[in-house]
């Protein structure tokens, strides 16, 4: 019978629930348990699909098409644990789901409430990530204890432990203690507001983790314990991290959440297996080698908007024993200055993802540079359509060569609309989504990074290479290395004898670990180290 781990925060947003709840995925998982992870966002949007990067961040692509929240990204590269479109609940998702059943007349006629409609709602998809193949499940409930959109989710969690009994539930509660830099102090007043709205919820929490820049003293713990009526050892200090994320789960296990968690389940304890955790951290914080890769986007400004990206050079580094220097570019700035005195010395030219017309001649810009200076490229999604703009205007003088998606009437579309897009009207959750195949070229980079002929990759797009000049690319010199098994679409493009230039219609960010990062990330770093 599967236990269940509900995370809830409180003083602040943007505390680290949701690495925190990888963290602890992870340790389980390191006990041999099998490990589900799930969010709940209080916002009514359905999904973040729609929403833009400069308030929400990535859209983390899962491998069942789902557009889900970016701490999805965290529960993959730190867990095992499947995640797919039951492991993403926003209150608009939940409420589309009791009305579209009030209009079936699922409910009999009955006065449609939050309680006990939308609280049950909220239950039910708590159990549909707890089959019977799963141990623990955790669920991070979104946002802050107080605020009036999480109450529903609150409640239903508090119902939750009611019914299944309180030994195959735990609430765990992360909480900020400020340091005050005048008085020399930390302060334990905001945790013992935020446990103080829990319990009048009814939620006794069984576990508080503390984040703090200083260490928490003996005396502080047994105050906070006494105050917020938690046990002192389930007083847990989370000291912002020196080097890495990826220290967290290590600064746990320390802390012994891990052993408390098992406790308080009946489970009986084990050493954990953190072997080769540590190892790949040892890599991350004493590295042999640096590069510098230069990401030219949009939403630069803004860390969320490409963390996966970010994390999946990072994972590469850890591969070769190197530090991963990002130099962030807007891709206006290119616009204006040129790309030689904002790209001049990196070692690899990354182009990600994106939509709208804002910075894209000053991507396609950044991608002539790599190409003419032989610098190490590596182009995802729009990044790849905009090196196929970049080729065509360039090298085969289509000198109005554009996407269609911001020039509709181009003379040479060598970027067009998929065939199953044409009609669809509606933003939300339409795009060409989730995994895909891909079969690969032999004899291609490629083939060299994989090692294997056909791949799956998650897609979020709705533009594609044009069939209709396919010939003229190839007979330029592009090679189409990747394509769907029917060959239909083209999946990644590269130019043989460049020393790394390469493509992927898809985002292969979402599938890299700390310590299995992906090919493609893996090869790309390699080449920025090798021009060195």
């Amino acid at each position: 019978m599967p236990r269940y781990i509900f995370v809830t925060g409180g003083v602040v947003s943007s505390l680290g629930k949701g690495l925190t709840a990888a963290a602890i995925g992870l340790l389980l998982e390191r006990h041999g348990l099998r490990v589900r992870m799930q969010k709940f966002d209080p916002y009514i949007n359905l999904d973040p699909g729609t929403m833009n990067p400069s308030q929400h961040g990535e859209v983390y692509v899962t491998e069942d098409g789902a557009e889900t929240d970016l701490d999805l990204g965290h529960y993959e590269r730190f867990t095992n644990g499947m995640v797919n479109r039951d492991s993403n609940y926003t209150t608009g998702k939940i409420y589309n789901s009791v009305i579209s059943k009030e209009r079936e007349g699922q409910y009999l006629g009955s006065t449609v409430q939050v309680v006990p409609h939308i609280t049950d709602e909220i239950k039910s998809c708590i159990e549909r990530v707890a089959s019977e193949d799963v141990d623990i499940v955790i669920s991070e409930i979104g946002g802050t204890v107080g605020d009036i959109e999480s109450l529903p989710f609150l409640e239903a969690i508090r119902q939750f432990g009611l019914e299944k009994g309180r030994d195959k539930v735990m609430y765990i509660h992360l909480t900020l203690l400020p340091y005050l830099s005048a008085s020399g102090e930390v302060k334990t007043k905001p945790t013992q507001h935020s446990v103080g709205r829990l319990r009048e919820i009814g939620i006794l929490p069984d576990m508080l983790i503390c984040r703090t820049e200083k260490s928490i003293s003996p005396e502080l713990r047994r105050k906070i314990a006494l105050f917020c009526n938690v046990p002192v050892n389930a007083v847990i200090e989370e000291k912002d991290v020196d080097y890495s994320i990826y220290e967290l789960p290590v600064m746990l296990k320390r802390e012994q959440v891990d052993a408390l968690v098992l406790k308080h389940f009946g489970i009986k304890y084990s050493e954990a297996d953190l072997s080769e955790w540590i190892v790949m951290l040892e890599s991350l914080r004493t590295p042999k080698l640096e590069t510098e890769i230069a990401i030219v986007g949009k939403y630069i400004e803004l860390t969320d908007a490409y963390k996966s990206i970010y994390e999946s050079l990072t994972h590469a580094g850890i591969a070769h024993q190197a530090r991963v220097k990002f130099r962030k570019i807007q891709a206006q700035d290119i616009e204006r200055e040129g790309p030689e005195r904002l790209l001049a010395g990196s070692k690899g030219i990354l182009v990600p993802g994106g939509f709208g017309d804002r910075g894209i001649e000053g991507k396609i810009e950044a991608i002539r540079y790599a190409r003419e200076l032989r610098v190490p490229f590596f182009g995802i999604c729009l990044g790849m359509q905009c090196a196929c703009v970049e080729f065509a205007r360039n090298v085969l003088g289509m000198e109005a060569a554009h996407s269609t998606e911001f020039a509709p009437q181009t003379k040479y579309p060598v970027i067009s609309l998929l065939g199953e897009q044409l009609g669809v009207l509606k933003k939300g959750g339409t795009m060409r989504l989730g995994a895909y195949p891909c079969r690969i070229v032999s004899g291609t980079r490629a083939a060299e990074a994989y090692a294997q002929g056909f791949v799956q990759e998650r897609h979020r797009h709705r533009y594609e290479f044009n069939n209709e000049f396919r010939g003229a690319f190839e007979r330029g010199g592009m090679k189409f290395c990747g394509n769907s098994p029917d060959g239909s679409l083209v999946e990644m493009v590269e130019l043989p004898g460049h020393p790394w230039f390469v493509g992927c219609q898809f985002h292969p960010e979402f599938k890299s670990k700390p310590v299995h990062p992906h090919p493609l990330f893996r090869e790309f770093v390699r080449a920025s180290l090798a021009h060195l």
